[in-house]
């Protein structure tokens, strides 16, 4: 899969234990920064992950700020965008399986690195459900 990763600089250091975690599970990662721990804008950084996706360039994105809540904000102005902001295995599931959701958001302050990983790999192995849930989708638009 085609993943494209973006964050602010609360994010950075978990960014990139989740590229290695991709990368190293065989999938293609579109990094698009930020790359230095100086302060920078999260909304830039989340417009660039879903216009990845809107392209088509990358199937799935994940945002990481310092608490996920502006990165997810940022994220869901986008119409093509179900971004979700999650902080256990559980959520991250029922993303994917209820609602689809393209776009995972996490916050680095407030998440251990190993729950953030098993967030991740939960999120990319698990499969839309449809049925009624895709009638919930398209009504979204």
């Amino acid at each position: 899969m085609n993943i494209v990763l973006g964050c602010d600089h609360g994010g950075l250091e978990l960014k990139q234990e989740i590229v290695s975690l991709l990368e190293q599970a065989g999938h293609t990662v579109n990094d698009v920064g930020c790359f230095s721990p100086e302060s920078v804008d999260y909304p830039v950084f989340a417009d660039k992950v879903c216009a990845a996706i809107k392209e088509g360039t990358s199937t799935r994105g994940i945002l990481i700020c310092g608490t996920g809540i502006g990165m997810s904000i940022a994220a869901n102005r986008h119409r093509h965008i179900r971004a979700a902001l999650c902080h256990e295995a559980v959520t991250a599931r029922l993303s994917r399986e209820h609602n689809d959701a393209n776009v995972l958001c996490l916050g680095a302050r407030v998440l251990g690195r190993s729950i953030a990983l098993d967030i991740v790999k939960v999120w990319l192995e698990t499969e839309f459900a449809g049925g009624r849930h895709l009638r919930r989708i398209t009504m979204m638009g």
